[in-house]
């Protein structure tokens, strides 16, 4: 079995209950690298550090390479470093770099492992030598209780170190893994490695996070080539023709295509009658990855337009795209300027024209899902046309929020049925927001298809009903089928690029 699925069966086949706990170390267990050395470089940038703390940092970091020291020496600096700040400072440093950075480090293989822990309802204990401001936005992001020392938390909660796992990588860190009776090497060095290889500790390894190889980066370079292709050459249909409908939808569709393919990205879709049912239609997604606008081009695929932030209409990825599709776009900051920036969108869809928006209204730093604006409802609503919800798994471990390289991988999409928006009431708006908020968090939490997160297993992707039933515009009742051309052959996913990310076992 692979790394993860036999640390996921092993779990799963487990003893349950808060008696048993999981003890994850950090840095280099939960994250790829170490978080201290973002709030470093935060500080070196801002030209915080002096020549005698940046000697002391240079001598503590060779000997952990040459001596193979642990990372008590640049613990102790970065303590001292944080001498004078006030505990708000502090805590307000960490959330901005857990946000701007070290979400993006975190290993998807391990949130799959604590959401697996938190299902058999494990105590979580983030057991590591960082400090709070550190560790405190990633153990909460993932719901850690505890952020302590494991024999401190095992007399107090009466937890069973004999059942109980515990997860890390360093040299430094065999006593901590010693203490527990489900001792699991994360990642390991060599000198771990080594005394797991000779106690028959199972070993995993994770290699969906560090540095992108040249690969990722020749596919980025090639899927942003060929989604700027397709939307010139869209373009120029349009002038030729004087549609710029059908050149949106060769756009959309063929450039869609196009970049997912080069970017070595496949979509595992349950629901997939759903994109159909109803049209024109509001699809609303959650949003983690840039890569979530060639996947909802991917599935929507025709009479497409989309709402997004001012800033997009510069970025040179699908400033194109947009352009030849109509994207409408909104100051976040300037309410009454959203509000007549999405005007049109009710006209277009009025038209027979689909919008896709994310009620978000950002990218999500975490897979965590943000709290829901009303502005999509209300659209839905004056334009009398069903919201349709397609809840997007793990677009962000193609492509985090802060990255410009994609991952080769699989990304699970459900996609719901259309919710009437008839009988709507504008002072009910609200309530319907959230309860939709609420859809996709049970669908995110309780995934349709039961199988096991990252399992790099994905089903093929069915095609697309060559005769969907498309809604009149204005309308929310019964469909009325017309044209679409011939049905795509189904996805099949290759051994190579099935699964967001790769681990190992030893």
């Amino acid at each position: 079995m692979r790394g993860l699925d036999a640390r996921l069966a092993e779990v799963e086949k487990g003893p349950t209950g808060p008696s048993i706990g999981a003890f994850f170390d950090f840095d280099g267990t939960l994250i790829s690298g170490y978080s201290a050395t973002i709030f470093y470089l935060d500080r070196l940038l801002k030209r915080q550090v002096s020549a005698r703390e940046l000697a002391s940092t240079v001598i503590a970091g060779a000997e952990m390479s040459l001596r193979g020291a642990d990372v008590t020496g640049l613990m102790r600096i970065a303590a001292q470093a944080m001498a004078g700040h006030s505990e708000d400072e502090l805590s307000e440093l960490g959330e901005r770099l857990f946000l701007q950075r070290i979400a993006g480090m975190v290993f998807p293989e391990a949130r799959a492992l604590v959401r697996a822990h938190q299902r058999l309802g494990h105590t979580l204990v983030l057991a590591s030598s960082a400090t709070p401001y550190q560790a405190s936005p990633l153990a909460n992001d993932l719901g850690f209780r505890h952020v302590l020392a494991v024999r401190e938390l095992t007399e107090r909660e009466g937890i069973d170190l004999a059942a109980s796992y515990a997860y890390a990588n360093g040299d430094e860190d065999v006593p901590f893994l010693e203490a527990v009776g489900r001792p699991r090497p994360l990642n390991p060095q060599d000198g771990l490695r080594r005394v797991a290889m000779r106690r028959g500790w199972p070993i995993a390894r994770f290699a969906s996070r560090g540095r992108p190889g040249a690969e990722q980066v020749l596919r980025t370079g090639a899927a942003l080539s060929g989604l700027a292709a397709a939307g010139a050459v869209g373009l120029g249909l349009g002038l030729l023709n004087g549609s710029r409908r059908q050149a949106a939808n060769l756009a959309t569709s063929v450039g869609s295509d196009v970049a997912l393919a080069l970017a070595g990205v496949q979509l595992n879709v349950s629901g997939e009658e759903n994109l159909w049912s109803h049209r024109p239609a509001v699809f609303i997604f959650n949003h983690q990855s840039s890569m979530d606008v060639p996947i909802i081009a991917n599935l929507v695929r025709r009479d497409l337009t989309g709402v997004a932030k001012k800033e997009a209409a510069r970025d040179p990825r699908f400033a194109l795209l947009g352009y030849v599709a109509g994207v409408a776009y909104i100051d976040r900051g300037n309410t009454e300027q959203a509000k007549a920036a999405l005007a049109p969108a009710v006209e277009r869809l009025r038209e027979g024209v689909s919008l896709a928006i994310s009620p978000e209204g950002t990218r999500s730093a975490t897979p965590r899902l943000g709290r829901f604006k009303k502005g999509a409802f209300h659209v839905a609503m004056q334009a009398g046309v069903p919201l349709v919800p397609i809840v997007i798994r793990n677009a962000g471990e193609v492509m985090w929020r802060g990255s410009f390289l994609v991952r080769p991988g699989t990304v699970d999409v459900t996609v719901l049925p259309p919710v009437s928006t008839r009988g709507w009431r504008v002072e009910d708006v609200g309530r319907h927001a959230s309860e939709m908020e609420q859809r996709f968090r049970e669908t995110l939490d309780d995934w349709p298809d039961g199988g096991r997160e990252l399992r790099g297993r994905a089903r093929p992707r069915p095609a697309a009903p060559a005769g969907p039933a498309v809604e009149p515009p204005g309308g929310n009742g019964a469909a009325a089928p017309v044209r679409r051309r011939a049905p795509r052959s189904p996805r099949r996913t290759s051994p190579r690029s099935a699964g967001a990310s790769t681990s190992s076992s030893e």
